[in-house]
């Protein structure tokens, strides 16, 4: 049995065809996939950026929804019919970051979706621990956001973010508003730096926005803060320049959170941080109660999903949309997984 499925077969290149179907074996279940998001590390693999850690022809996709149409023995706690989405990380149990409790940087983590295929096929199988159940009153379109929300509910949790404290959110992105919708509903006060005037529309409702082109960033985080600087300062625009900003931004004792993937090193300014003992963070991925956060947030109605989604596009649109996205002519864009073009 085949399966139509979005693949990326190098040279930035992505093609839907036919796949071959995979049951679920024990402890499996196989979900009928409804919408997959496209994100920026989905970007990266198809700009050729992970070509040596993907293979060829690569299934991708882990921002998604679906039903589960079947399952494997052994499985006791989810059924067919469930609207569920996938936390897309399997990890070893026996490494010593897993041991640390850990797992989600397991040392030889699975990025289901990258090193394994992902959920840009009609049918995905993957393990039933992976496995989300979503409560009702969730749309599958907008759990297609668990994923991207969990991330950033995960950033915030990293950076210790009290309520009453300044955010810098440098990168207004999907990543970068979910961190100031997150950050906003804990109780921050957020300053988003972003050159897209879309974008910086977008934020206005929940942040302080700035463009960092024409504006002073600076000076506008000197004058919300005192002269003090920022609490936490989230780094999510994944460029030189903004890397090295970054810490320039935070107080005395700040914490500044690297969020964005830099493919190549970038120059951090060490001065900065030693003069005012920065603390700097890493943050990667998410745990399961991170999963769990997101889908509250977005069942309570705090994330304005409809907005977040630029549009949805046919599984034969994929393409198009990975070239949308690269152009940065849209917010989220989903892939309706089981539609075809009209």
């Amino acid at each position: 049995m085949t399966l139509r499925a979005a693949r990326y077969i190098g040279d930035q290149r992505i093609e839907v065809g036919n796949v071959e179907a995979s049951p679920p074996a024990a402890g499996e279940v196989t979900i009928r996939v409804a919408y997959n998001g496209i994100c920026g590390t989905d970007l990266h693999i198809v700009q050729g950026h992970m070509d040596t850690r993907v293979a060829l022809p690569a299934v991708i996709g882990h921002e998604m929804s679906g039903i589960i149409s079947a399952i494997g023995p052994e499985v006791e706690s989810l059924t067919p019919g469930q609207p569920v989405t996938v936390m897309p990380l399997r990890w070893c149990g026996e490494c010593a970051s897993c041991r640390a409790g850990h797992q989600h940087i397991c040392q030889h983590l699975d990025f289901v979706g990258i090193d394994s295929p992902g959920a840009l096929q009609e049918q995905w199988t993957v393990p039933a621990s992976l496995v989300v159940p979503l409560p009702e009153g969730v749309s599958l379109e907008h759990a297609a956001l668990v994923e991207p929300l969990a991330v950033a509910v995960h950033d915030v949790r990293r950076s210790r973010l009290a309520a009453g404290e300044t955010v810098v959110v440098i990168g207004g992105g999907p990543i970068g508003q979910l961190i100031a919708i997150v950050a906003r509903a804990a109780g921050a006060e957020v300053i988003l730096a972003e050159p897209d005037a879309d974008r910086r529309a977008f934020a206005e409702q929940r942040a302080i926005v700035v463009d960092p082109i024409e504006g002073d960033l600076a000076a506008v985080v000197e004058e919300h803060t005192g002269g003090a600087g920022a609490d936490v300062v989230f780094e999510v625009a994944g460029t030189r320049g903004t890397a090295l900003d970054a810490t320039r931004h935070a107080r005395t004792r700040g914490r500044v959170v690297f969020v964005a993937i830099h493919p190549e090193p970038v120059p951090v300014d060490l001065h900065r941080i030693f003069w005012r003992e920065l603390e700097v963070l890493g943050a990667r991925v998410y745990e399961r109660e991170d999963f769990e956060r997101a889908i509250e947030l977005l069942a309570s109605g705090v994330v304005p999903a409809d907005a977040l989604i630029t549009r949805v596009v046919a599984l034969d649109d994929t393409s198009e949309a990975f070239d949308a996205l690269l152009a940065a002519s849209a917010m989220k864009i989903l892939v309706d997984v089981q539609g075809v073009r009209a």
